[in-house]
């Protein structure tokens, strides 16, 4: 059920099989045509080291801030159709993939719900998430913290930054028609 408001909402997007930048590119493409969403930035592509998890290929990640007028269930849905139209397995937690789409942010919604807890449960603690999401949302308080998602970079320990690099010579495009 969608809302009557507009939610401002995060998105982690992240890749580390097959083309990872068009992987990262489908996936904004692919939110980005649901009538109810409304693409607003899209981050710097970063090359990142894998956390957790099995030994795997290096990761690209980016963010995306989108408006929308979807629940929190139906923007999960919308990210896990974007996974699965990439071919995306779950097999092993914290494994490769072709693509993942995380939901980082909701407005000022806050759920411990196992299926989609909201902030990001990891978020806070993850270079690769933060980096990505302070340079189109520095100001966005993660629901909860009481913290911009700038002044939770500026917490994070420099170890949990160091294996985050910027990719400038890999851009990603925002869909050229707003559709909300």
């Amino acid at each position: 059920m969608t809302t009557a408001a507009t939610v401002e909402v995060i998105l982690g997007l992240g890749a580390n099989l097959g083309d990872r930048l068009s992987a990262l590119q489908q996936g904004v493409d692919i939110i980005s045509r649901d009538p109810a969403v409304r693409a607003v930035a899209v981050a710097s592509v970063f090359d990142t080291d894998p956390v957790g998890g099995p030994e795997q290929p290096d990761y690209l990640n980016s963010a995306l801030r989108i408006t929308t007028t979807l629940s929190p269930a139906e923007v999960l849905g919308l990210a896990q159709e974007a996974e699965v139209e990439l071919a995306r397995e779950r097999s092993v937690r914290w494994g490769p993939r072709t693509l993942d789409v995380d939901v980082i942010n909701y407005g000022s919604f806050v759920s411990a719900d196992p299926d989609l807890t909201l902030p990001h449960p990891r978020a806070r603690e993850r270079g690769f998430v933060l980096v990505p999401a302070a340079q189109i949302a520095p100001d966005v308080v993660l629901a909860g913290t009481g913290k911009s998602v700038a002044e939770l970079l500026a917490e994070l320990d420099p170890i949990d930054r160091r294996g985050v690099r910027l990719r400038a010579d890999l851009p990603l495009q925002l869909p050229s028609t707003p559709t909300l």
